[in-house]
């Protein structure tokens, strides 16, 4: 299983070199990758780490740039829970008033050693419904009309139950002190230094390790997340739709709505 990953692995990032050359995104987001935070967030003991991690160039998870400053946008992670749900909303402030969420991971623990999540992508960023979930293959014996002793093999996906992630066991833990982050605009942590935006051709490539082990879905795991999270929403009235055509709309002081379109690059 691990060798035919590896080999996919190594497929996605030679294709996404020579076939994405000069693809744009469709979509704002997609300068966020969705499965590379699903895959920082794996990895890391703490929400503190993650939120570090994510922010850093090399994760090769952000490439934002929302506020058109010409600098990376910081990532902010703030932390919902209620009973046995947790959820992470990502977002990044634009200006001193302006915030705009970016993603939320859901996680629900449904058993005694049992969990699940997902990311969605803000519907101001992504299509509506954007789901990303981490999924695991099995074998399937299925038998086969040819013949008794004939038998034919599938592989199935399955969704993955998360509660071996260091991270997921931290946040169930008795005493567990739910993460704020502490960042804002211009009030940043010493360690991170903005980078410039890179071409989207070649941040998709370098993000291609990422996305085999997680997959879309349209099955939402955990409706009471949805319903904990969507009153405490926050979107900004800077909106940027894609790097090819983008949409600016902003209040004056009037209150007059002003939108301004770039035209394409």
């Amino acid at each position: 299983m691990k060798k035919r990953l590896s080999i996919l692995v190594l497929f996605l990032g030679i294709y996404s070199f020579y076939a994405q050359e000069n693809v744009t995104p469709s979509n704002v987001g997609n300068n966020f990758s969705l499965e590379g935070a699903l895959a920082t967030l794996k990895d890391v003991s703490t929400i503190e780490e993650f939120e570090k991690l994510i922010n850093q160039e090399k994760s090769d998870v952000n490439n934002l740039d929302l506020n058109n400053d010409g600098e990376i946008d910081y990532i902010q992670v703030e932390e919902l829970v209620e009973n046995n749900i947790h959820i992470l909303v990502l977002s990044t402030f634009l200006d001193e008033n302006e915030k705009q969420d970016i993603a939320t991971i859901a996680i629900e623990k449904t058993g005694e050693e049992e969990a699940y999540l997902q990311i969605e992508g803000d519907s101001d960023l992504f299509p509506e419904n954007t789901l990303i979930e981490p999924f695991d293959s099995k074998e399937v014996i299925k038998s086969n009309s040819k013949g008794p002793s004939l038998f034919d093999i599938e592989w199935k996906s399955i969704v993955v139950n998360v509660w071996t992630w260091p991270v997921i066991r931290f946040i169930y833990a008795p005493n567990y002190v739910v993460w704020i982050s502490p960042y804002r605009w211009r009030y940043y942590p010493l360690w991170w230094k903005p980078w410039a935006p890179i071409r989207y051709s070649v941040f998709y490539s370098r993000n291609a390790r990422h996305r085999v082990y997680f997959r879309t879905t349209t099955i939402r795991r955990s409706t009471i997340a949805r319903k904990i999270y969507l009153p405490r929403r926050r979107t900004s009235t800077i909106i940027v739709r894609n790097n090819r055509n983008t949409t600016i709309v902003k209040k004056n002081k009037r209150g007059t709505t002003v939108i301004r379109k770039k035209s394409r690059r």
